[in-house]
């Protein structure tokens, strides 16, 4: 499932290209008084003779420090085979410092604040990275990438490096290394109660055209509710986030989670401001017009998922955002519960003005910062090779996910099973154990990316459906590289969130009807009073700065 930090995805580019598998030097700053480009003093407990494919074993056993978000759906265990499998394969004891999902944000910049981060960094959402990158509190990954034979494998198999281009800094380099997909993954779209479909003759709908025409006939049926009630507007700064970013897929533009002020038109060859594109307006009064004929329910955007939820249960709405997760764990389950014969599926996202197309930047998921100070030990080397074989080996993967062959799962040719008596995400509700819970396996800590037989060998039958659907479609350009200088950078920062702020208000009043289309242009005005071209003149600067040095 998404996470709601995933909220923009800035394009602070730099000219450097993805750095090899090269010799063991690199750079950054250590802690240790030493020369940092010298890794020779670093390599206590590495693996002389360690490339991609094969198992990392520390020379010696030892323990690296790692901050963990605690999911209240698996709270961490100490007993978990995880961490016993871990250490017995590698040699290595990870020294977890649990921290609630709900704090985790805020308890990583106190600690990364007062120097007391923990060596690993893991479940970083870009661009949360870029506030501890002038402190030196982070390490420059991507000086180091060379350390790491799987990251750099898959890297360059799947032809990564445009995505890695938009995750540097203005000095050139990535300070997160991120989880790498092979295919983009699609998360959420719209599921309806395809028995309420049924009972009126409606089919599931494919286009967003289809979808007004559906929620029209439900409305004619239903006069006195709302067929579409939606959720995932709290702890978020753009209500209705995941809505907005599938909806905002179909026409071309960022909205929602995926929302940036900045965005590249590849017509016009230029940077404009996202918010002020005639495509986002068109996103926009497609909205309005559902709210404005109550199809779409206007509390959708102030309230709590447990009450979007609740109306879905109690039938007052048939139709509500989802992902795989959900649909089958909390609305399927539920309402077979309440409601007799009812039945509900998740489409593949409408296909809007966009055509078949999915946003660009998705095959890069959350990732690990490395603290600095781990460049002062003795053993970075080792843990540089620990993080390349757990987060991104082929079998460090399949292990993160699926556990130990015998013990939790079986596997013929690429079908994984699980054990009998072992539940995942409740695909066994009778099981008395499950992989999460029990044994610490399929954590969100660890598990995440990989090659596409890896990443779809746990989808159930609706997500496998909906997946191969969106595999199919074409994945938008990455917007091109344009680093900005730091002084820029700085300028930029100093604009972006006051522009943010009113873009996301105003989008939200337009939708509402709380202020008339008629007042689009005055927005624009309101927009440039704060800035708004020349931020976009920045980054434009910025990117032909870049065309001209690099060709």
């Amino acid at each position: 499932m998404q996470n709601q930090g995933q909220l923009s995805r800035r394009q602070i580019l730099a000219a450097a290209g993805f750095i090899g598998l090269a010799t063991l030097t690199g750079c950054g700053s250590g802690d240790d008084g030493g020369d940092s480009k010298d890794l020779s003093k670093k390599q206590n407990g590495a693996m002389k003779e360690y490339r991609a494919g094969r198992q990392f074993k520390a020379a010696k056993p030892m323990s690296f420090s790692m901050l963990h978000n605690d999911n209240p759906v698996y709270p961490l265990k100490g007993s978990w085979l995880f961490w016993k499998e871990v250490t017995k394969r590698t040699g290595i004891t990870v020294k977890p410092l649990d921290v609630p999902l709900a704090d985790y944000e805020k308890k990583r910049s106190v600690l990364i604040g007062a120097g007391d981060a923990p060596f690993l960094i893991p479940k970083t959402y870009h661009p949360s990275e870029v506030a501890f990158v002038s402190s030196g509190a982070i390490l420059p990954v991507s000086d180091y990438a060379h350390l790491m034979p799987n990251y750099g494998a898959k890297v360059k198999k799947w032809k990564l490096e445009p995505e890695l281009d938009s995750i540097r800094q203005s000095d050139g380099k990535y300070y997160l290394l991120p989880g790498l997909h092979e295919k983009p993954k699609a998360g959420y779209s719209l599921s309806f109660r395809t028995d309420v479909l049924d009972k009126h003759g409606l089919s599931l709908p494919t286009t967003w055209d289809e979808v007004y025409d559906v929620l029209k006939a439900l409305k004619a049926e239903y006069p006195d509710k709302y067929p579409w009630t939606d959720r995932w507007s709290t702890n978020t700064p753009f209500p209705c986030g995941a809505l907005f970013s599938y909806l905002g897929q179909a026409y071309g533009v960022r909205a929602g989670w995926s929302y940036d002020n900045i965005s590249f038109d590849t017509k016009a060859k230029k940077f404009v401001f996202t918010a002020a594109q005639d495509d986002y307006r068109a996103m926009v009064e497609y909205l309005r017009r559902l709210v404005a004929e109550k199809l779409l329910d206007p509390e959708s955007f102030t309230q709590q998922d447990d009450q979007a939820v609740q109306k879905l249960l109690a039938e007052k709405s048939y139709v509500i955002s989802a992902n795989p997760q959900e649909l089958v764990q909390n609305y399927r389950y539920n309402l077979q519960k309440q409601v007799k014969g009812a039945k509900i599926e998740m489409v593949p996202v409408p296909l809007g003005p966009a055509g078949p197309v999915v946003l660009s930047g998705i095959r890069l998921e959350n990732g690990i910062m490395v603290s600095s100070k781990a460049l002062g030990s003795d053993t970075f080397v080792a843990l540089m090779q620990f993080v390349d074989w757990l987060w991104y080996a082929d079998e460090g993967q399949e292990f993160c996910k699926w556990g130990v062959k015998g013990v939790t799962y079986t596997k013929s040719g690429d079908t994984y099973e699980l054990e009998p008596g072992i539940s995942l995400m409740g695909s066994d509700p009778d099981a008395p154990k499950d992989l999460q819970k029990d044994f610490g396996f399929f954590n969100g800590v660890f598990t995440y990316g990989g090659s596409w037989k890896l990443v779809s060998s746990s989808f159930g039958p609706d997500e496998k459906k909906f997946q191969e659907v969106m595999s199919q479609r074409e994945q938008l350009p990455v917007d091109p590289a344009h680093p900005l200088q730091s002084a820029e950078q700085e300028q930029a920062t100093l604009w972006d969130t006051p522009l943010k702020d009113h873009a996301i208000q105003n989008t939200l009043k337009f939708v509402l009807g709380k202020r008339p289309m008629s007042e689009w242009g005055s927005y624009i005005t309101e927009l440039k009073a704060k800035n708004m071209q020349q931020l976009v003149d920045l980054h434009n600067k910025a990117y032909e700065r870049f065309r001209k040095e690099n060709g």
